[in-house]
């Protein structure tokens, strides 16, 4: 195999497995509250990401780092896996998992919003096209395709679903400030976040064994959402000769997440769902087009 089709079957399977995730949350909130689920599956992430680090002998990296780097992963692990999991998992603990999971996709559009502000970046004008057509999406969707009503099946849910892209997107926003590997620093963060997700555990929830399909759904979320599928997605980044190619392989989650929605959890896809769902799509390619024409703006000045 070539560079290119190896780092395409890295994104090709990191999207798969993404594009499960929706599902294996609604299945493993079954037996868990969002608070074990998020205990037990950051916990079998943390120990995927170190038995990583392990086999490329770059384990010991992860206690090198300095001072300000592990501050920075404190402040990190605050954001995720404790406050974005916990909040994003209530959401789908309320939500039938077709709204959570469009909602929950219009991250990359809360992350421009944000960059303004933070990162002192610009947005053009197909910026808040975007913005409009994805929040459009966003409204269908969470009033169950009657817009103009402005009633949500379930406003607090709809409410977290949106939270978690602000919280996710400050994430990435403060981790470009890291400049580690980022498989180690990920494992650091997950390592700092741990405590917060422990401690929480105890003063909110009984401690009790989970059943054994809540364990192994957490194990399934904690190994390839939380852990595999960010490796994966890092390998097909450093394999491909087209970044573009590769990232456009992350349209065709949602989609195939909906299939599956469908089949193992049984919900009845509403076509409010789907056209909300291609409004957000085509809000994030136009954000996605007005990047492009803003680099090649800076591209032709210099």
């Amino acid at each position: 195999m070539t560079r290119q089709q190896q780092a395409t079957l890295c994104g090709l399977s990191a999207v798969l497995l993404w594009s499960t995730v929706a599902t294996a949350f609604k299945l493993s909130l079954r037996y868990l509250t969002p608070v074990e689920l998020l205990l037990f599956s950051g916990a079998f992430s943390t120990l995927l990401l170190g038995t990583i680090l392990l086999l490329r002998g770059k384990l010991h990296l992860a206690f090198q780092c300095s001072r300000r780097e592990y501050l920075l992963s404190i402040f990190l692990g605050l954001l995720s896996p404790f406050l974005y999991y916990l909040v994003l998992l209530n959401a789908y603990d309320l939500l039938p998992a077709q709204q959570a999971q469009p909602l929950n996709y219009t991250w990359a559009i809360t992350l421009s919003l944000l960059s303004v502000p933070l990162l002192k970046q610009k947005i053009g004008w197909q910026q808040w096209l975007a913005l409009l057509i994805s929040y459009c999406g966003v409204v269908i969707i969470a009033t169950e395709g009657d817009p103009f009503s402005l009633e949500f099946s379930e406003p607090f849910g709809v409410a977290l679903a949106l939270v978690s892209t602000v919280i996710w997107a400050l994430y990435w926003i403060y981790n470009t400030k890291d400049r580690r590997d980022p498989v180690v620093g990920l494992f650091v963060n997950f390592l700092c976040g741990f405590p917060f997700v422990l401690g929480y555990y105890l003063l909110t929830a009984e401690i009790q064994l989970p059943p054994l399909p809540g364990l192994l759904g957490a194990a399934y979320i904690g190994c390839f959402e939380m852990g595999a599928c960010f490796v994966l997605w890092l390998l097909a980044l450093k394999l491909t000769d087209s970044v573009a190619r590769i990232s456009n392989l992350i349209f065709i989650s949602p989609f195939l997440s909906l299939l599956l929605i469908y089949f193992l959890l049984g919900e009845e896809i509403l076509p409010a769902t789907f056209v909300g769902l291609l409004l957000i799509v085509a809000g994030l390619l136009c954000q996605r087009l007005g990047s492009k024409t803003r680099q090649g703006t800076k591209s032709a000045e210099q």
